[in-house]
């Protein structure tokens, strides 16, 4: 015989018609519900048998009802990239329905993160983090594990995790990217990457090269940057100037994509008839640049939500599994064409 599942405060909420919120507010003796719903959620705990696991117990004793996250970026980049606010509003926008609180950092290096995640974790400030921006062999992951600190991160480290993982994937978008310039006949694709150190980073450049790779032709022109328009602006000049310039230029994200139009631009090259160019991440700004920039769409707000969900369920003690999110899919607008015929 198999033995029954222990109910979760997701059934009690079932049970009491109530958010999941309502009912971790109740069952830890929070203020901010009506006495008559408070009853009703105890009322549904005892019918039901349920009973807070050691972990959630734990929990329970000392919760700072506040979450975390720590960023290891220039403060200036964190206000010039969409991605950043998009992700973080549907963050918050989870946590206010919950009565929680975002705790955010931004230190200046890989070693002030990793303090500030032990600070966060021995002063008691937050019940659980988010961990962004995931490093190639991140060695957060065995930190957090270390600290017992409950975690989500965003996209799947490639490293052993036992944390809930949102399942990002660049590769299909950066993939489609490639695909759609190998159609319009381009033969010198280059790639404008972003650092290797991040997994992101490494992945978008794989994806590049695999992509090119299968349509046989060389993975050869790359440069490397930061994800800054100021480091777009350098690479694109490097590739622009080189003796025999790139026919299309796959960027990384599209700040560093815009940057790279200007830059076109300065150098008399006309987007898309004698360079064709493609973005990631698909903000705002990509649908009113001149000419309109083909990019990558993803949903960072979205991410957002998602992840904040996934780590509160974790604080509570339930068990959860990794978090599919929708696969990016190619935006194709004005920045992308044919080569010039003589190319």
């Amino acid at each position: 015989m198999t033995r029954p599942e222990r109910p979760t405060i997701r059934d009690v909420a079932r049970v009491a018609g109530v958010s999941k919120g309502a009912v971790s507010f109740a069952l830890n003796g929070r203020p901010g519900i009506a006495e008559g719903t408070r009853q009703r959620i105890l009322d549904a705990a005892r019918s039901l048998g349920w009973t807070p696991s050691h972990q959630a117990r734990a929990l329970s004793v000392s919760r700072a009802f506040a979450v975390g996250l720590v960023l290891a970026r220039p403060p200036e980049l964190l206000g010039a990239d969409p991605f950043f606010p998009a992700f973080i509003a549907g963050v918050e926008r989870t946590l206010s329905e919950r009565g929680q609180a975002l705790v955010l950092q931004v230190v200046p290096d890989a070693r002030a993160e990793q303090d500030g995640y032990r600070r966060l974790a021995g002063a008691g400030r937050v019940d659980g983090v988010f961990l962004l921006d995931l490093r190639v062999a991140d060695p957060r992951i065995a930190l957090l594990r270390e600290l017992g600190m409950p975690a989500v991160t965003i996209a799947r480290p490639d490293v052993p995790s036992d944390f809930p993982a949102l399942l990002v994937d660049d590769r299909p978008g950066i993939t489609a990217a490639v695909r759609h310039l190998v159609e319009l006949g381009h033969r010198r694709i280059a790639h404008v990457a972003g650092p290797a150190h991040f997994l992101h980073g490494s992945v978008r450049r794989r994806a590049w090269e695999q992509a090119l790779t299968d349509a046989g032709l060389p993975a050869s022109t790359v440069v490397e940057s930061d994800f800054s328009a100021a480091g777009g602006a350098q690479a694109t000049r490097v590739l622009l100037e080189a003796g025999e310039r790139p026919t299309a230029i796959v960027y990384a994200n599209d700040l560093m994509a815009i940057a790279g139009l200007s830059v076109a631009v300065e150098h008399g090259i006309a987007v898309p008839a004698q360079l064709s160019v493609t973005g990631f991440d698909n903000t705002e700004l990509a649908g009113y640049v001149s000419p309109p920039l083909t990019s990558v769409r993803t949903d960072p707000y979205h991410w957002g939500r998602s992840a904040a969900e996934a780590l509160l369920a974790l604080i509570d003690g339930e068990t959860v599994d990794d978090v599919a999110v929708p696969a990016a899919q190619l935006v194709v607008r004005a920045s992308t064409a044919p080569p010039p015929p003589t190319v």
